[in-house]
């Protein structure tokens, strides 16, 4: 297992005009910026298209936003992990809500990063999957009610009671799981409820990546992290 420094704030571009291409770039450095002066660890999950440009250029941590569970060989269109660690990504998202696989792949995949020494992330809408993907020991998992993604209403806040239950079934199964919050999380105060329910923690995407300043965001962001 990956050991990964916490807390830890990574930031998801999804596939927005705002974190594409040269946009994509910028952003990344205004997470580097802030991890830097904060003395906050905060990473990010680019587009595979701009993950190399992202990797040269910062030295922060970058995630895949996906990877499939293949060997190098004839699978065209697919996500080699090889490629992945060739590219100088330090880790990749698994079974995110926009990019689910089946729990079988979930194991291959994480698998498979372990095998080229990627750190592995694993997203998860409840409890019970959860526990799960527990057992398969990957080296993060984020718990993401698909519902409230995208929505600005934080998990923490609206549905805490599966983030704290989720904490706790994990820390049971495997305790050296890494557990993050994510949907929803838009505020420095949404940041600090989810580090007190006991994660190590979150997971962001538009929340950062649409705001009007993002570098006034990850700075709130970062400050309630180092206050908790």
């Amino acid at each position: 297992m990956t050991k990964t420094n916490t807390p830890i704030i990574i930031v998801n571009f999804k596939t927005y005009s705002e974190a594409t291409g040269s946009k994509a770039l910028q952003l990344a450095k205004n997470c580097e910026k802030i991890s830097l002066e904060a003395e906050i660890r905060v990473g990010v999950a680019p587009q595979l298209v701009d993950l190399k440009q992202i990797v040269k250029a910062v030295s922060i941590p970058v995630f895949a936003q996906h990877m499939d569970p293949i060997k190098p060989g004839s699978s065209t269109g697919h996500v080699l992990p090889e490629s992945i660690k060739e590219a100088g990504a330090s880790g990749t998202l698994i079974n995110h809500s926009e990019r689910r696989i089946k729990l079988a792949d979930i194991d291959t995949t994480i698998t498979r990063a372990r095998e080229v020494g990627l750190t592995s992330l694993v997203c998860t809408n409840n409890s019970a999957v959860s526990a799960a993907v527990a057992s398969l020991k990957p080296d993060m998992i984020a718990i993401e009610p698909p519902e409230l993604i995208g929505t600005g209403i934080s998990v923490s806040k609206a549905k805490p009671e599966i983030v704290s239950g989720t904490v706790e079934l994990v820390n049971r199964i495997n305790p050296d799981l890494v557990v993050l919050c994510g949907a929803g999380i838009t505020t420095g105060e949404d940041v600090a409820a989810a580090l007190r329910l006991g994660t190590k923690g979150v997971l962001v995407a538009s929340g950062v990546v649409k705001a009007q300043n993002s570098y006034n965001v990850l700075s709130e962001f970062a400050e309630a992290t180092a206050r908790a």
